[in-house]
């Protein structure tokens, strides 16, 4: 059976997720077979596997540094918030039901077999298995409840902990003291390590606090990592790429709706010299771009109303008749069509009107449509021509069956084979149901020429398009940071002698 190791936090966006995929690439480089494991993800954005099954996006990013293959296995719970008190339930990559909190944890237990059945198959196989709790392991009105996500994980796992705190948002020795002090007799003696995480400034000046830190709690601080400006797939909704940013040369707006979605779609039109990619979510902050994006969202219908309410909807109609370009992915692509119906009450019943700005209509079904696709454009008109004949690659998860009377991409299931069609473009107002489409170079890299070129830039003032080989740099950058800043030997230590 494999080596365990588990990354717990003080918080939400400690960097739990970021420190688990830099241990698997440097477990990985080291010449184990290595994978992460994290049994209940919260997270609106998912990624579809070869299988067609749905699982969190932030176990994709650590079996990437890992080197292998996504599996359901590594996330087989994940819970996607539709609602401030409910989520859609999925477990082993399949929708199990849509459930309040309260409804949830009380059947939670029952899941238990389930987690433990993913995480024996993959121990069996591998060398290390990388653990990722979620939030607090402290959150005392619900650690009895807590059978696999901190804690009960741990000693499911039998796996040593390493607890991680944020510095950058303050008050690390309190957030770590008073998380020790929270657990119980014997959890507190499964924290062999303690990681402060964000660190910006002079290391000497914390060294007094590092030391009292250890005597306070009896646990060593195997790590002060700095704060890292990585270009990584950030999963957590606190994701510094959501806030505002300046407009540049190339400028493009995506729509940060209630119930955001996947806006890791996005992330290759980022860090490009010369484009801004802004997220705004008011009128105000819209301004004039190149291009608005309407991402996915996990519920079409309610955040349709609310880019009426907030009067989004009517600014994006006034940039379009002016000739700006819209995309739409997945539910920003149902936003845009003429009418969305909702017979069976998938989201919020009823019908309400669309944007109009696609000739196309949606009728939300109970059935989940999760499928891994490759596709090529065909002619594509508008601004974006230069699409067309590109091929792309990415995923559908979708409730909604959108009627288009002229797709503008020719699929194909990367299992199965069959063959379908998606997509629709009206002018320069383009829609598409496939998440991860601007991911391959040449999609990106021509919808950024191409809207350069329409004002007039030349193309060659902006950066390059980073590639499937500078995500590899960014795995080895992160592994280096680690290894400098963190006592991998102390770490191998803990790793072998296991609780």
């Amino acid at each position: 059976m494999a080596k365990t190791i588990m990354i717990q936090g003080t918080m939400s966006n400690a960097g739990k997720s970021i420190l688990t995929a830099g241990l698997c690439r440097i477990f990985k480089q080291d010449g184990y077979r290595v994978v992460p494991f994290k049994a209940q993800n919260m997270a609106l954005n998912s990624f579809i596997t070869t299988e067609g099954l749905e699982m969190g996006r932030a176990q994709v990013v650590q079996a990437e540094a890992a080197g292998i293959e996504p599996s359901v296995l590594m996330n087989p719970i994940l819970l996607k918030p539709t609602n401030d008190t409910g989520s859609q339930v999925i477990v082993n990559g399949e929708v199990w039901g849509q459930m309040t909190a309260r409804e949830y944890f009380a059947v939670k237990k029952k899941l238990l077999p389930d987690v433990m059945r993913a995480f024996d198959k993959l121990s069996a196989e591998n060398d290390i298995l990388v653990i990722e709790g979620a939030g607090s392991p402290a959150e005392i009105n619900l650690k009895d409840d807590d059978c696999f996500v901190n804690m009960g994980m741990a000693k499911a796992a039998r796996a040593p902990v390493l607890l991680v705190g944020d510095i950058d948002r303050g008050g690390v020795f309190a957030q770590l003291c008073g998380t020790v002090g929270l657990l119980e007799a014997d959890e507190r003696a499964m924290v062999k390590g303690v990681v402060i995480n964000k660190f910006r400034g002079d290391e000497t000046i914390l060294t007094p606090g590092l030391q009292r830190l250890e005597e306070l709690m009896n646990i060593p601080v195997v790590g002060v990592v700095p704060y890292m400006h990585l270009d990584i797939d950030d999963e957590d909704s606190l994701s510094e790429r959501l806030t505002n940013r300046e407009a540049a040369l190339v400028d493009i707006a995506v729509i940060r709706m209630p119930r955001l979605s996947n806006f890791t779609d996005f992330k290759a039109l980022e860090g490009v010299d010369g484009v801004s990619l802004r997220y705004v979510s008011a009128t105000h902050q819209l301004g004039s771009p190149d291009l608005i994006i309407l991402p996915g969202t996990k519920n079409t219908m309610k955040d349709l109303l609310w880019l009426r309410q907030t009067g989004l909807e009517a600014r994006i109609l006034q940039l379009a008749s002016a000739g700006c370009a819209v995309l739409g992915i997945c539910g920003g692509y149902q936003m845009l069509g003429k009418q969305l119906s909702d017979p069976y009450g998938v989201e919020e019943g009823g019908s309400i009107r669309g944007i109009g700005l696609l000739p196309v209509s949606t009728v939300f079904t109970p059935q989940k449509t999760r499928t891994r696709v490759s596709g090529r454009f065909g002619a594509v008109g508008g601004v974006l021509e230069r699409l067309s004949g590109q091929r792309f690659e990415g995923y559908e998860i979708h409730m909604g069956e959108t009627e288009s009377p002229a797709a503008i991409a020719e699929l194909a299931d990367s299992v199965t084979q069959a063959s379908s069609r998606d997509g629709c473009q009206c002018g320069n107002v383009y829609g598409s149901y496939v998440h991860g489409i601007l991911d391959a170079d040449d999609v990106a890299g021509t919808i950024i020429r191409s809207l350069a070129v329409g004002k007039g830039i030349d193309p060659a003032e902006l950066g390059r398009v980073s590639g499937a080989e500078h995500k590899q740099q960014q795995y080895n950058l992160l592994a280096n940071t680690l290894r400098a800043h963190m006592d991998m030997q102390k770490i191998y230590t803990i790793l072998e002698a296991g609780i």
